[in-house]
C-alpha cells in the first residue's frame, strides 16, 4: 500500500461526501482531500492509516 521508498502513501477521494456523517467529512479535510478524485502524497503514519481506516468507503490508497 506505502511507497516503501520514501514512507509516503497516495490517497484519492473516490466518493462524494453528500449524506456521510459529519465526523467523516470532517477526517477527510483531515487528509487534506476536498473535491472528487482529488489526490494527496501523506506521509505515511500511523494518524493517517487510522483516518484511511475510518474513510475505508470514501478514499483509495494508490501505488
Amino acid at each position: 500500500m506505502a511507497d516503501s521508498n520514501n514512507g509516503t502513501v497516495k490517497v484519492r477521494l473516490v466518493k462524494g461526501l453528500r449524506g456521510t456523517q459529519a465526523r467523516h467529512r470532517l477526517s477527510v479535510k483531515a487528509l487534506g482531500l476536498n473535491k472528487l478524485n482529488d489526490v494527496r502524497e501523506l506521509k505515511d503514519s500511523p494518524q493517517v492509516r487510522g483516518l484511511i481506516t475510518q474513510l475505508h468507503y470514501l478514499v483509495r490508497v494508490e501505488e
